[in-house]
């Protein structure tokens, strides 16, 4: 009986750990949202879904992301408003195509953003 109590309590231990020191997600689904949202003529590059402001890690901003985030003057904005403010001062921005700001990209039906 005391070794039933034994793996029982063991169990319950290894469980709350796996809880405790899960990964926790960082993901703004607003920005993804509101981006997607705000450029309906960029559609047909909506499977890249937060590549558009991130490259294959998404713990690193493209340049059209680092715009965004300078425009958006803080972290974890979740007003839909400010965000929509932040693409738009973005658009005004220089990009990494030469004589193009992200805005002309935008027009142009490019994805604004280069990879990092």
């Amino acid at each position: 009986m005391r070794m039933s109590w034994t793996w029982i309590a063991c169990g319950v231990a290894l469980a709350a750990a796996n809880v405790c020191l899960a990964p926790t997600a960082d993901a703004r689904p607003n920005y993804n949202k509101e981006f997607w949202d705000a450029y309906p003529s960029l559609k047909a590059h909506a499977e890249t879904k937060c590549g558009a402001c991130h490259g294959t890690d998404k713990k690193v901003r493209n340049d059209y992301g680092k715009a965004v985030g300078e425009a958006l003057g803080g972290a974890k904005v979740t007003d839909a408003e400010k965000i929509k403010a932040a693409f738009k001062a973005a658009e005004d921005k220089a990009s990494a195509t030469e004589g193009k700001t992200f805005g002309d990209l935008i027009k142009d039906g490019k994805l604004p953003g280069k990879a990092p």
